[in-house]
């Protein structure tokens, strides 16, 4: 007989360890009793709104403990979450909410001019909090097959696209960083990476799964970091590049080395330049890279703790539960050393995408996901990235996909061709630049582009430079070669 089904974890946790310790936040505690009680009084406040099991609800929140509490209110109902991305447009958004065919929206305070533009129904948490309870329906069980979340990211062409987690994505995502990482009763994760990525939620799931405090901010402070590394002896941290260069910064700036019960920063985003995994060695910060995507419910490859080291620069091995190939463009499995299109598989691994079944069965073949990003595998099977979909960039761990940009651009009546690729930068790691290519005796300027750029991308979207040229690089079937753009820079057949 197969089991599928298991105790709602919420509810689980509650009764192992109701006093323990679940969320720090400022300078607020709440137990998992607690949690469980607030959640439930919530679900109650949704269910008297209308809200109801096994629909899409879109949640628009900040990282705060009042988003903790209405993520597993929605989890009690057996509500599926559409978590969107603070950071979008609300043209973005809106485009979100629509395509999950969402039922409603619950939004943070400061967002409340977004309800005006949406045509569902939308509520603030503060009109939430104030609702009028019902007794709710909770789920005692939870399937793991059933949708838990959904999070949208970017396909290098075309629209972004709604990736489905079930529960027994996150669940075997929290097993395999436990069998990977160790669990030990004293471990805290500290989460200051938001909780619209699935690298944030995850660590909400874990702290439920292995009964661990989260110390929760609302965004990244490399002082406050290291202040809660030692005095909420944090053991854990998820960082992206930027952060991580940002934490030795802080400490060479500080002349100070972190505790020794920190066992390990545990690096996403994108693979890490050599210099600053060397700086980290040099200030003894134990960093553990990752490999993983929204598609993976967060990290599907981590370098164990005894390789840390030995293998710097590698995003390590897949986790116990999940496998990992290099295949070529020919079909054939890579040889050691060759680099191919990295391939994964396991319970991890998101069954497909939102009412995309095209697109679920483009990336799928026989249970594998074709990632799209380039690596090889060394001779004792440790993955190497070595580009992140070719065309992907990566800025301060946030993906910018260039034909989303190119889109935008190409809407300007007076672009006749765009073309965007990544920049290295200090900072950031990545930032966007813009190639332009002018209409007949149009006179645009970088300023009139940046400007239409901010009313329709994401800030973070919006390329840092733009250059003008009589033409972009493209192949004998019109294909932009983005990789060449860069080379007219550098050739100085190009002009800002």
């Amino acid at each position: 007989m197969q089991f599928d089904t298991m105790p709602n974890l919420l509810k689980k946790r509650v009764f192992l360890t109701p006093d323990r310790t679940a969320i720090y936040f400022n300078e607020e505690t709440i137990t998992f009793k607690e949690l469980y009680e607030k959640s439930l009084q919530t679900a109650g406040k949704l269910q008297g709104l209308g809200v109801k099991k096994d629909q899409f609800v879109g949640v628009l929140l900040k990282n705060h403990l009042d988003t903790v509490v209405i993520l597993f209110a929605l989890q009690l109902l057996g509500v599926k979450a559409v978590i969107l991305n603070n950071r979008l447009t609300t043209k973005e958004l809106i485009w979100q909410v629509n395509d999950a065919r969402a039922a409603s929206l619950i939004l943070d305070n400061d967002f409340e001019q977004i309800k005006k533009e949406v045509t569902i129904p939308a509520v603030t948490k503060d009109q939430l909090f104030a609702a009028t309870s019902v007794t709710p329906e909770i789920q005692e069980e939870i399937n793991l097959n059933d949708v838990c979340t959904v999070m949208y990211t970017s396909g290098t062409t075309g629209n972004p696209k709604g990736v489905l987690h079930t529960y027994g994505n996150h669940w075997w995502s929290a097993v395999g960083s436990a069998l990977n990482l160790g669990y030990t009763d004293s471990d805290r994760w500290l989460c200051s990476v938001p909780l619209f990525h699935i690298s944030g939620y995850s660590i909400l799931m874990k702290s439920v799964i292995y009964g661990m405090p989260v110390i929760l901010h609302e965004n990244f402070d490399a002082k406050r970091a290291i202040n809660d590394i030692k005095n909420k002896h944090v053991t854990i941290m998820s960082v992206v590049g930027t952060m991580l260069y940002r934490l030795v910064e802080a400490l060479e700036l500080e002349g100070c080395q972190l505790p020794k019960h920190f066992r390990c920063a545990l690096l996403g985003g994108g693979p890490a330049p050599l210099p600053l995994l060397e700086a980290c060695k040099a200030k003894e910060v134990p960093v553990f890279q990752s490999y993983g995507m929204t598609e993976t419910a967060s990290q599907i490859v981590t370098l164990a703790p005894e390789y840390s080291i030995i293998k710097l620069g590698s995003a390590g091995k897949p986790l116990f539960p999940s496998q990992l190939e290099i295949i070529l463009e020919d079909g054939r499995m890579a040889s050691p050393r060759e680099a191919g299109e990295i391939v994964v598989k396991g319970p991890n691994v998101t069954s497909g995408y939102l009412y995309r079944p095209d697109a679920t069965q483009v990336n799928f073949n026989d249970g594998w996901f074709h990632t799209g990003d380039i690596g090889y595998l060394d001779g004792e099977g440790f993955l190497y990235v070595l580009d992140r979909r070719s065309d992907l960039i990566i800025s301060g761990g946030e993906n910018i996909y260039p034909a989303e940009i190119e889109s935008v651009l190409l809407a300007h009546p007076d672009v006749a061709d765009a073309g965007v690729t990544g920049f290295d930068d200090e900072t950031w790691g990545q930032v966007p630049a813009a190639f332009i290519v002018r209409k007949k005796n149009a006179h645009i300027t970088e300023v009139e582009l940046k400007q239409f750029c901010l009313e329709n991308l994401a800030k973070y979207k919006v390329p840092k430079s733009f250059y003008f040229t009589d033409k972009l690089p493209r192949n004998a079937s019109k294909k932009l070669l983005r990789r060449k753009l860069s080379e007219l820079v550098q050739e100085g057949r190009i002009h800002k």
